[in-house]
C-alpha cells in the first residue's frame, strides 16, 4: 500500500491532535479545546454497513458534506431496497450516486476495504449485526481510524472493555449511535436529578415493547425446501467470526436480533437508548448482581420477554440502586396520577425514577423529561436548575465529526459507552445463565456461578481483526 506524504500528514495530524486531549475530556467530554483541525476541512469516510440501518448514519454526514469514499455491504439486496425505500429512498440514491461520481468505491470485506483505503479513510461508521461490531471497529481502532459504532457497542462485556482500551491507546475519536445522548433531555436529568429535584432515588424501571421481530426459537422456521441463499448476499461474510451455519432467511436481514450467535435480544437493542438517562444522571457504574426472570430461555435465541433486575451499589453522594428492566411489553406499576396509556411514549418505551420526593419520567431517547406530581413540576419549570452541561450542537454524528476536526472526544464516547453497554448485556448474562449472578466488575468476573463467565467473552476465528 503506497502513502503519499500529505495523507501520512494529515492522518497522523488529527489522530494526535484528538489523542493529546482525551485524557482531559473524559469528566467533560462534550467540551473542546484547541483546534486540531480546520473547520472548513472536509473528512475522508468509509462505512461498513450501508443500507439498512447504515441509511440513519450516512445521510446526517452527508448534509454535512463530508467525503464519502468506502462503502461496504455484504448483501446487495439492502441497498437495492434503500434505493427505493418511499422515504427517502431517492434522496439517499443520490448522496451514494454523488460520491460514487467522486471516486467512492464499493467493497463486500471490510478488511480489504481497509486494506486499499485504510490510508485514505479518517473515520469509519460501522452499521452492521452485534456479533461483527468488534472484529471490525477493533480492526480500525489498531488502523488508528477514527469509529462511530452503532448500539449496543458490541456483542460481549469483554469487547466493550477491549475497544475502550484500544481507542484510549491508539488516540482515536469514538461515539457510539445511541442518539438520545446528544439530546437535551438527558443533560436535563442528570442536572434535575443532581438538583434534588426527587430527591435520593434508590429505584428506576426502563421498559420497552421489543422484542417486535419472533423471539424465543430453537431452531429458524421455513418452508419445505432448504433455503437457498440469494443472489447478492455473501453469506461467508455476512456470518463473519459467527459459528458457521446454512444460510435461512430467519436470521435476516431483521431478525437476526433474536439469535444470541448474532445479536443481543430486546435489552440489546434498546438498553442503550432508554437506559442512558439513568446510567449517566445517576453515576450507576456497573452492577453487583443481575438476576432475571424470562419466557423461553434456550441456548439459540433471546426470550419473548424478560424481567431483569441489577443491583447497583452506593456511589458517593447517591444511594443504591434497585434497576428493573423489562421487555415483552411488561410495564411497571403506574406511579399515582398516571395510567399505563400515559407512560407509553411514541416508540413504547422509557424509563422512570422513583425518588424520595417525587417521580420524574424520561422516553425513549430523553427528548421529553417530565417531574410527577405535576404541580412539583409547574415549580420547576418557573425556577428550573441551573444548565451545567455543555449542550451538542447538531446532530450525534455531527458530535462525532466535530470531536475529530476540533480535538477532545464526542459525548458518547467509548469510555462511557462500553459502561453503558456493559449493562445492558450483563442482563442477558443472567437470562443465560437462568440464575442470579454476582458480578465483580473490577475483575470482570461472575463469582457465584463460574459456568456463567463463558457468556462475558468468546472466541474469534483467526484473520478477522486487523492490525
Amino acid at each position: 500500500m503506497t502513502q503519499s506524504n500529505s495523507e501520512i500528514n494529515r492522518r497522523s495530524f488529527i489522530k494526535t491532535a484528538a489523542g493529546a486531549t482525551a485524557a482531559s475530556m473524559v469528566a467533560f467530554p462534550h467540551i473542546s479545546t484547541g483546534n486540531a483541525h480546520a473547520a472548513s476541512e472536509k473528512l475522508n469516510l468509509a462505512f461498513v454497513g450501508v443500507g439498512g440501518k447504515g441509511v440513519s448514519s450516512i445521510m446526517p454526514l452527508a448534509d454535512l458534506g463530508h467525503n464519502i469514499i468506502g462503502l461496504c455491504d455484504v448483501d446487495d439486496r439492502r441497498i437495492a431496497a434503500a434505493y427505493n425505500n418511499s422515504r427517502g429512498g431517492d434522496a439517499f440514491r443520490a448522496v451514494i450516486e454523488k460520491a460514487e461520481s467522486k471516486g467512492a468505491k464499493w467493497f463486500k470485506d471490510y478488511r480489504v476495504m481497509f486494506e486499499k483505503l485504510g490510508d485514505k479513510i479518517d473515520a469509519v461508521v460501522v452499521s452492521i449485526p452485534d456479533h461483527m461490531h468488534f472484529p471490525v471497529a477493533m480492526s480500525a481502532v489498531n488502523l488508528g481510524i477514527n469509529v462511530y459504532c452503532e448500539k449496543p457497542l458490541t456483542h460481549t462485556v469483554e469487547e466493550a472493555r477491549m475497544l475502550a482500551k484500544g481507542a484510549r491507546k491508539n488516540g482515536v475519536v469514538t461515539q457510539m449511535g445511541n442518539q438520545g445522548h446528544s439530546n437535551e433531555g438527558v443533560r436535563l436529568a442528570k442536572e434535575w436529578i443532581a438538583a434534588g429535584v426527587i430527591g435520593q432515588v434508590r429505584e428506576v424501571y426502563s421498559w420497552t415493547n421489543r422484542p417486535i421481530w419472533p423471539q424465543g426459537l430453537r431452531k429458524p422456521s421455513h418452508q419445505e425446501s432448504i433455503p437457498v441463499i440469494p443472489k447478492g448476499l455473501d453469506w461467508d461474510l455476512w456470518l463473519g467470526v459467527a459459528p458457521k451455519r446454512a444460510y435461512d432467511p430467519a436470521y435476516l436481514p431483521f431478525s437476526w436480533r433474536n439469535w444470541w450467535d448474532y445479536g443481543c435480544g430486546a435489552v440489546g437493542d434498546m438498553a442503550c437508548h432508554v437506559m442512558d438517562a439513568a446510567y449517566f444522571s445517576l453515576d450507576l457504574g456497573l452492577p453487583e448482581s443481575v438476576s432475571a426472570l424470562a419466557t423461553n430461555v434456550n441456548d439459540q435465541s433471546a426470550p419473548n420477554a424478560s424481567a431483569i433486575t441489577y443491583k447497583f451499589p452506593k456511589r458517593g453522594k447517591f444511594a443504591p440502586v434497585t434497576y428493573h428492566w423489562l421487555d415483552g411489553g411488561l410495564l411497571p406499576p403506574a406511579p399515582e396520577g398516571l395510567t399505563h396509556a400515559d407512560m407509553l411514549s411514541r416508540d413504547k418505551s422509557g424509563s422512570l425514577f422513583i425518588g424520595d420526593e417525587g417521580y420524574m419520567m424520561t422516553d425513549t431517547y430523553t427528548k421529553s423529561v417530565r417531574i410527577l406530581p405535576e404541580e412539583r413540576f409547574a415549580e420547576i419549570k418557573k425556577n428550573p436548575p441551573a444548565k451545567t452541561i455543555p449542550r451538542v450542537k447538531g446532530s450525534h454524528q455531527g458530535d462525532w465529526c466535530r470531536a475529530i476536526k476540533e480535538g477532545g472526544q464526542a459525548c458518547s464516547n467509548w469510555d462511557y459507552a462500553a459502561g453503558l453497554t456493559e449493562v445492558g448485556v450483563l442482563g442477558n448474562v443472567a437470562i443465560r445463565s437462568k440464575a442470579a449472578i454476582e458480578y465483580d466488575a473490577k475483575k470482570m468476573k461472575v463469582t457465584n456461578i463460574p459456568e456463567a463467565n463463558k457468556f462475558l467473552k468468546k472466541e474469534y476465528p483467526k484473520g478477522w481483526i486487523l492490525s
